[in-house]
């Protein structure tokens, strides 16, 4: 599984590469914006061709999946903590309209620990970040967790074998493609990787 994570902010051509991404093979795109409200929100998802929306999965404004027809929710460590004895109640809400729900981690333990078993975690950062500059990376070993359990952080093509060796399932991208010169190549590159890694 590769995920790509939305740039936080807009890029040039946003849009118009992310529907090149899709066509590439991208099946999943969590739209990760802080700094957009729920109308800006809205706008974007209106931009998207309406054949690509069960592909996309939101952190923030689940509340969207009442206008849009989406693949699922992401429920980010804040969010997730503070809904305490509602978490569970809380995911079933979604999962039972057939929508994915994942949720973020920063500690092996934490996860393993959690309550609830999410359709798939983000666990990060496994390496130093390429995004955000002094996240560094922490070679988290999964391989004692059975969850679907995806590494992020520093993920390019090059740290996916590594990646998988360490017990993650899949791999969450940002900076490895929207910081990429060519984010559709580099994408690609990557989905080849991942693909022949998985394989062998």
């Amino acid at each position: 599984m590769i995920i790509l994570i939305a740039p936080e902010k807009d890029v040039e051509n946003e849009i118009e590469i992310l529907h090149q991404l899709f066509e590439a093979g991208l099946t999943n795109y969590h739209l990760r914006k802080p700094f957009k409200g729920y109308e800006e929100h809205s706008e974007y998802l209106k931009a998207i061709d309406k054949k690509y929306h069960n592909r996309i999965v939101v952190h923030y404004f689940h509340e969207l999946l009442n206008e849009f027809n989406l693949k699922g929710v992401h429920l980010q460590e804040q969010p997730r903590v503070d809904l305490k004895v509602h978490l569970q109640e809380y995911v079933e809400s979604f999962k039972c309209k057939g929508k994915s729900v994942s949720s973020s981690f920063h500690e092996p333990e934490i996860l393993h620990n959690c309550s609830v078993n999410f359709d798939y975690h983000l666990l990060s950062p496994v390496f130093s970040s390429i995004s955000k500059s002094g996240y560094k990376g922490k070679g988290f070993d999964v391989n004692h967790i059975n969850r679907t359990i995806i590494g992020m952080g520093g993920i390019n093509h090059s740290t996916i074998e590594r990646t998988l060796e360490l017990g993650f399932k899949g791999v969450g991208v940002l900076g490895g493609v929207w910081n990429a010169e060519n984010p559709i190549e580099s994408f690609q590159k990557i989905k080849n990787v991942f693909e022949m890694s998985v394989s062998s």
